[in-house]
């Protein structure tokens, strides 16, 4: 597998900052909908992955980069791709999850999502979704725990949660998603669960729709700063819509889901926008990056509706990584034949 190198003419930090202002109307509509719990999460994820990125550093017997060499002019936070990684990492997490938990999928993508390979500018797997696969995996019980929309969350709660001080108030806080409760429905139908089930809202999972709203904003001020390209969000997000739609069957028991419900329920507004676009661990040429944006969407979908996992969203970005040296050819081959 071929990693990219790094461009040392390239100085990311505007695209950094950019990125971190964009996930801003997110981060706002996530706080409003869950509470405290977000920006603890926030405060864990990147304290772990700058902490590990300067004991690598240290280790590695690196200097940290000078003030006008750092984001923010600040040398802890490097160049901002940690910073980046790790709020990424927070906003996708569920908001009450123990903190130790944040902690081991913040370090498992900080050293092997990019220490591992050389640090900025090499990682061929995108590092959130690689610390993401990790707490899945590794801790299944406690990442299907998200709470319930506009609950009552305060402070000294919120922290008591994550923190361990307060067994017993997951009970009370925590809910299946819409997803979640699409997957193992066997009863009601479509809308049944949109008028029963306190986690349907309009079109999408209940406050997770302005969640969304508020990450494709973020993702349109990226476009327009062109941060980003379009090819993989409207890949994304076009197959997504498109195989959603062809194998929506109705509105009953067994309906695998409308295609507003896909795109407006879970992590696939923050996905196409923030995740896909990854340009390390992603496609180089456009034609790649569209063919690579079709299969997050595919996959995605796959694994919602036949998988193990109700979202599968970061299993499909870390398989596509894999493929992108095979896309790439395709790309070159679908641009020779063309021009033939």
């Amino acid at each position: 597998m071929t990693t990219h190198a790094p461009d040392l003419a390239f100085d990311p930090r505007p695209a950094m900052q950019r990125v971190l202002l964009a996930c801003l109307p997110g981060l706002l509509a996530l706080f409003w909908l869950n509470g405290w719990g977000v920006l603890l999460q926030l405060l864990l994820s990147s304290a772990t992955v700058l902490t590990c990125e300067t004991l690598v550093r240290r280790l590695r017997q690196q200097s940290a980069p000078p003030p006008d060499q750092s984001l923010f002019a600040t040398p802890f936070l490097a160049e901002g791709s940690g910073l980046v990684s790790a709020v990424l990492l927070g906003l996708a997490l569920p908001a009450y999850a123990p903190w130790w938990l944040t902690v081991s999928a913040a370090a498992f993508a900080s050293l092997f999502g990019k220490a591992l390979f050389g640090g900025f500018g090499r990682n061929p797997l995108n590092p959130t979704m690689l610390g993401y696969a990790f707490a899945l995996l590794a801790f299944p019980a406690h990442t299907v725990h998200w709470p319930a929309p506009r609950g009552d969350y305060a402070l000294l709660g919120a922290v008591q949660q994550v923190f361990g001080f307060g067994s017993g108030l997951i009970d009370g806080w925590s809910q299946a998603t819409a997803l979640d409760s699409l997957k193992h429905n066997d009863r009601l139908t479509i809308d049944e669960l949109f008028t029963r089930h306190p986690a349907f809202g309009s079109v999408g999972g209940r406050g997770v729709e302005w969640v969304g709203l508020a990450f494709l904003a973020g993702g349109l001020f990226l476009l327009q700063q062109r941060v980003i390209r379009w090819h993989a969000p409207l890949g994304m997000l076009g197959a997504l819509f498109v195989i959603s739609l062809l194998c929506w069957n109705g509105s009953g028991s067994d309906s695998n889901g409308s295609p507003l419900l896909h795109l407006f329920s879970g992590a696939t507004m923050l996905g196409a926008f923030f995740i896909v676009t990854e340009p390390v661990s992603g496609a180089d040429s456009a034609r790649a990056r569209l063919y690579f944006g079709i299969g997050v969407g595919l996959l995605t979908y796959l694994i919602r509706t036949w998988g193990g996992y109700p979202d599968g969203l970061a299993f499909a970005v870390l398989l596509m990584n894999l493929g992108v040296p095979s896309l790439e050819r395709l790309a070159t081959w679908r641009a020779a034949e063309a021009k033939a």
